[in-house]
């Protein structure tokens, strides 16, 4: 029996990697095979709506001679009453896109190898009346597709493109740590205030590479569909930069504290300070070396490179992808 031949069409980057790990999938029942190949293509560029991408995706489709062919983006589509999309097919057509966001980030190599067996199975059988369009109910259909924007930005990755800013505030941290006056400032301030200390610091670094990376993304036009997009890209950016910011405080107070304990003596410090100290006033002294050495390394140093700021922002790579269709297109 001849094998059918699937094309996978991925938004580059993440999309790419994981159609790229789907080659070997086979039908649910064992029968037949499939050819599947994996193009790396931006055809969800300015098409959030999916007629537009399911248009690409025939061309495709055509160009290569496939039997089938299903899309895998990164965006967050909607239909028309604005709820979250996760697969939207044409079985006459033959082609199928799915959302990754809309999976909800968790596991989502196995949740995108499920979805798109089930839909190249579900176009190769025999045709049926079952809805064609799985969609997201609004309650719970925004904060999953949020989780999945956030995990498909990979917060992680921020923490290499910070590395300046990084080493700028380890620096600060370092000579804050035997300064007397930071610590005295640090056995004067009540816990409550080392809290606020911790939230400013990471808001206003948050703020500066929002400003600095020019992340902020604006509608295209006023429509309720670009508002949402804009708001939905902004929030993705917003936590992706909460969480990367996050986990460099967190090393830096983890590398402060290890400092501390290797320098300092409680003994010389209470004799500064006049007051009973001990190794558990590190963890405090730490902890507020780590947000005054936060502002001044993020404050005093930008992304470490563009890797970094589409690592962090929809609204960037979209950029890119733009960039990168408007090159392939004269060769088409």
């Amino acid at each position: 029996m001849e094998s059918i031949r699937v094309g996978l069409v991925a938004d580059p980057a993440a999309p790419t990697d994981i159609a790229r790990r789907m080659t070997d999938l086979s039908p649910v029942d064992g029968s037949g095979a499939w050819d599947i190949t994996v193009v790396s293509q931006p055809f969800t560029t300015g098409s959030e709506e999916v007629a537009t991408a399911m248009g690409r995706l025939q061309h495709q489709a055509r160009q290569h001679d496939w039997d089938y062919v299903v899309g895998l983006t990164e965006l967050p589509l909607h239909d028309h009453e604005g709820n979250h999309l996760v697969v939207e097919s044409d079985p006459d057509g033959r082609t199928a896109v799915l959302s990754l966001p809309a999976l909800g980030g968790l596991r989502m190599h196995a949740r995108a190898r499920r979805a798109v067996r089930s839909l190249v199975d579900a176009m190769a059988g025999p045709k049926t009346d079952d809805e064609h369009r799985v969609a997201l109910s609004q309650p719970r259909g925004r904060p999953r597709v949020l989780l999945g924007m956030v995990l498909a930005n990979r917060p992680w990755l921020l923490v290499p493109g910070l590395k300046s800013a990084l080493v700028a505030a380890l620096a600060t941290g370092a000579v804050a740590t035997i300064n007397s006056t930071v610590w005295l400032l640090a056995d004067s301030l009540a816990w409550w205030r080392l809290v606020v200390a911790t939230v400013v610091s990471v808001i206003l670094v948050v703020a500066w590479l929002v400003i600095d990376g020019e992340l902020w993304d604006r509608p295209d036009d006023d429509s309720p569909q670009a508002r949402e997009r804009s708001r939905m890209y902004n929030a993705s950016t917003l936590v992706t930069l909460m969480v990367g910011v996050s986990i460099c405080y967190v090393a830096l107070y983890l590398v402060n504290l290890a400092w501390a304990f290797f320098v300092l003596e409680p003994g010389l410090m209470g004799s500064y300070l006049h007051a009973q100290l001990g190794y558990g006033d590190f963890f405090v002294l730490a902890w507020f070396v780590a947000s005054a050495a936060t502002v001044g390394g993020g404050l005093g140093s930008g992304l470490e490179s563009d890797e970094a700021i589409r690592a962090a922002a929809y609204s960037k790579r979209e950029e890119d992808r733009r960039g990168r269709l408007a090159r392939d297109q004269p060769s088409r």
